[in-house]
């Protein structure tokens, strides 16, 4: 069955390559980029599936027992395009047409000096065997890389002006995942493909971890009350653990300055660095204070996009050190509020 549902694929994906995308590439003269075309094709196709299972599996539980309603989910709308972008690869494949030359410089330059980096596999034959394995202690490696990025993007005043537009959202569900700066999305790629890069990943497992990662990622920002249980919030980041991350007012202590909970699937990481806050309550999400217009929940994708810029170049200024502090909330603020519970 699985075998047959792969075959299917890889015709498809054969099919729509043949058919729809080599044809105008050859006649603008555009033949060189036919590869890069064959792995947007594979982009977009996971991407409609993924999408699709999102939307059947997520989209009911939101409606079913959401943790808020609102009448007017204008807001929500912009985070659904967000997400179309970025799944359908769109973005994916602008952020590989710039990256691929500088990779491709890397790579020719490490085979030129015969520097091949070690894969798992290498250190570890019996993984050879074990596929399964292999690709989960290759996800728990990205994973830990995750985290810093992340966490890195809350302490920058540079960085959080752009990541910002991702915590603006106030009406937060499953398509909030994508809501980021395309700089910002320039980033994460560079940052995940280099970690990839140097750790080893098999070219069979990286379509497949970026998947996983996506997949994990929209369940946790689901606006749905949704337990994993004693053990299971232990383990992955569930929607109540993610929400903290989001929320309005942070938890009060110094080592939540600059947020919490900024593991992107496995809590491990924050409970190990100091960062972990495991809140009972569902808080409301959104930015107290920062660096974007109060508006920017309700404006569009090129408005946020500019406001984003408009944000950066501010962040920038000598003078910014003194402003708001990455996260969302002022110094002072977070001596001051409590955890908004709800």
């Amino acid at each position: 069955m699985i075998n047959a549902l792969i075959e299917a694929f890889v015709q498809l994906q054969g099919w729509l390559l043949d058919r729809v995308v080599q044809p105008p590439l050859l006649v603008l003269g555009l033949g060189s980029y036919i590869e890069m075309a064959f792995d947007g094709v594979e982009l977009f196709l996971c991407g409609v599936l993924q999408i699709s299972a999102a939307y059947l599996l997520l989209r009911p539980l939101e409606a079913l027992r959401p943790i808020e309603v609102w009448p007017d989910r204008k807001p929500v709308r912009v985070d659904v395009t967000y997400s179309l972008l970025d799944r359908l690869g769109i973005i994916p494949l602008l952020v590989f047409a710039v990256l691929a030359p500088l990779f491709g410089s890397i790579d020719s330059w490490l085979r030129l000096n015969d520097i091949i980096p070690p894969q798992l596999e290498d250190l570890f034959p019996a993984l050879e065997t074990k596929p399964l394995a292999s690709f989960l202690i290759y996800l728990a490696l990205l994973d830990f890389a995750e985290y810093w990025r992340h966490r890195l993007s809350h302490s920058f005043r540079w960085w959080w002006a752009l990541h910002a537009i991702h915590h603006s959202q106030r009406q937060m569900t499953l398509w909030t995942d994508s809501r980021n700066h395309v700089l910002d999305d320039l980033i994460g790629g560079f940052w995940f493909a280099t970690v990839a890069l140097l750790i080893g990943v098999p070219p069979g497992h990286f379509v497949g971890l970026l998947i996983a990662v996506k997949t994990i990622e929209n369940l946790s920002h689901v606006n749905a009350r949704l337990s994993f249980g004693r053990i299971g919030e232990l383990l992955l980041v569930s929607p109540r653990y993610h929400r903290w991350h989001h929320a309005l007012h942070l938890p009060t202590g110094e080592q939540y300055r600059h947020g919490c909970n900024f593991a992107v699937l496995f809590p491990l990481w924050d409970q190990l660095f100091g960062t972990q806050y495991r809140g009972r309550a569902m808080p409301p999400c959104g930015l107290a204070d920062g660096p974007l217009p109060a508006d920017a929940a309700r404006s569009g994708f090129w408005r946020q996009q500019w406001e984003g810029l408009g944000a950066l170049l501010a962040a920038c200024r000598p003078a910014a050190a003194e402003a708001t502090q990455p996260g969302g909330s002022t110094a002072s603020d977070l001596r001051q509020e409590k955890p908004h519970a709800r």
